[in-house]
């Protein structure tokens, strides 16, 4: 018995060495692994990538809403949103969603490709494609517009083309803005050599 009690000693006595051995060699080897990596290396590159974040600000799936001098309900999405360096008060925006619930009952969607939010001076400057459709089923296409924030106005930059009930629009602008000041009545005006082409609808089977 006495044999045994000493062959125990002896064996926990040299793992009392060789335990704290084997872990001085273990993190040995993890220390000449990690050389061949670079720290200072490895952090520049992280330092790039948190300037990059910081200076792009991007905002992702941004929307906005609120409500003109004259009633109209406005809402906006898009896809991303970046607000200015210099000034906080522009947005630049990427294809941007907009609806406009008129006070008369009538409905206005409105996309673009981009678009700059300028909270100062209460505009939205589109551009990048517009298309604008209204709820008696106009489609009207431009390459750009500017729509007010204030109140409910929107005005064309260039010509367009619009598709409706009546047929084909073709103007140099076009004016959407209220008929009168105390008027509750919207309208979309067509201005600068307007050209309408006329097509009838089919007459119906008796």
């Amino acid at each position: 018995m006495a044999t045994f009690d000493n062959r125990y000693s002896r064996f926990v006595a040299w793992f009392k060495v060789l335990l704290p051995l084997a872990a001085l060699i273990l993190l040995s080897t993890m220390f000449l692994i990690s050389r061949g990596i670079d720290p200072t290396r490895a952090l520049t590159y992280a330092k790039v990538d948190l300037d990059n974040l910081a200076r792009t600000q991007r905002i992702t799936g941004p929307q906005f809403s609120g409500v003109t001098e004259d009633g109209s309900a406005m809402s906006f999405s898009a896809k991303s949103a970046q607000p200015d360096a210099k000034d906080p008060s522009l947005f630049t925006v990427d294809e941007l969603r907009a609806e406009l619930s008129l006070p008369d009952g009538g409905d206005i969607r409105i996309s673009a490709g981009g678009a700059v939010i300028d909270g100062t001076r209460e505009l939205l400057g589109l551009s990048g494609g517009v298309r604008l459709e209204t709820s008696t089923d106009y489609q009207v296409t431009t390459p750009s517009m500017s729509v007010s924030t204030r109140q409910t106005w929107a005005e064309s930059n260039g010509p367009v083309v619009a598709d409706g009930p009546a047929g084909r629009i073709e103007a140099g602008k076009v004016e959407l803005s209220r008929q009168g000041d105390d008027s509750g009545t919207y309208l979309l005006v067509f201005k600068g050599g307007v050209k309408m082409v006329y097509t009838p609808k089919p007459a119906e089977n008796e």
